[in-house]
């Protein structure tokens, strides 16, 4: 807990915000610009005397519950939220981009012609995906439903999703499947999303049920793939996983792997999808 740094932003945020910013009335005199004391521990429903020893760099360890109600008391963005529970000591609560995808994001993995390149969610879901990963990793190509775009419902549900990689390399792409979910269901498990997936898989799949009956757990950021094509035969594909700062959305991009003529096979489809894509219908 950095207590000066706690107690130096909590009196400025409290400085920076009006009484009419909170809805609260103005009153006749005050002697210092922004709230009272009094009236942020009011807000946070904690006692003036222990928010003032808070801003003095006294008393007990605040716990995570106050914090919340500090944040909201103050008015903090997600950033200043953050900031605060640093200070006192604690992770931050995750974020949640409910599916959104930055314009520019999309813009920056656009750039990336010869690189397939998606962005997915920490359930699974292929969010968005660029021109090549169109081509090469067909799979999620004009799938709209949430069910239809989530790659682990579809690895455990679907078999068309599976012929899409070789037999033997199955039994890995499941235990990492299960294993990255577990990591997002620890991290937020009591979201409804989260829940509703997990429960529909174990009641759909008896081998996802095997595995997450294991309670093993890792993050997926990095992989070798071996993806079956039906034009070009065999992509070896080196995946790298970018986390996004809320680490519910992350970046995969998908590069040829060294010693492999996956990017002489990658610049053929491209030529292929850019020839189709001009092609009067």
């Amino acid at each position: 807990m950095d207590r000066s740094g706690l107690a130096d932003f909590l009196r400025r945020r409290r400085e920076l915000l009006s009484p009419a910013d909170l809805g609260l009335p103005e009153g006749v005199r005050r002697r210092t610009p922004g709230l009272r004391r009094d009236e942020v521990a009011q807000l946070a429903s904690i006692s003036t005397d222990y928010y003032a020893r808070l801003e003095q760099c006294r008393g007990a360890n605040p716990s995570e519950p106050i914090m919340a109600a500090l944040a909201r008391a103050l008015r903090c963005d997600l950033d200043e939220r953050d900031h605060l529970y640093h200070l006192a000591g604690f992770p931050p609560p995750a974020r949640h981009c409910g599916g959104y995808v930055r314009p520019g994001l999309m813009s920056l993995l656009d750039r990336l012609d010869d690189v397939p390149a998606c962005v997915a969610s920490d359930l699974g879901e292929i969010l968005w995906q660029n021109a090549i990963a169109d081509i090469a990793l067909g799979w999620t190509t004009g799938k709209r439903t949430d069910r239809a775009r989530n790659i682990v419902w579809q690895w455990f549900t679907e078999p068309a999703l599976r012929a899409c990689f070789p037999e033997e390399d199955w039994p890995r792409h499941s235990r990492a499947h299960v294993n990255d979910l577990r990591a997002t269901y620890s991290r937020r498990g009591g979201d409804p999303d989260v829940t509703d997936l997990v429960h529909r898989l174990r009641t759909r799949s008896a081998e996802f049920r095997d595995l997450w009956e294991r309670h093993e757990v890792a993050v997926h950021r990095f992989d070798r793939k071996r993806f079956l094509h039906p034009e070009v035969g065999v992509l070896h594909l080196t995946c790298e996983v970018l986390l996004s700062p809320e680490a519910d959305t992350k970046v995969l991009a998908f590069f040829p792997t060294e010693g492999t003529d996956t990017r002489e096979k990658l610049e053929l489809l491209r030529v292929i999808g850019a020839q189709e894509f001009r092609t009067p219908r």
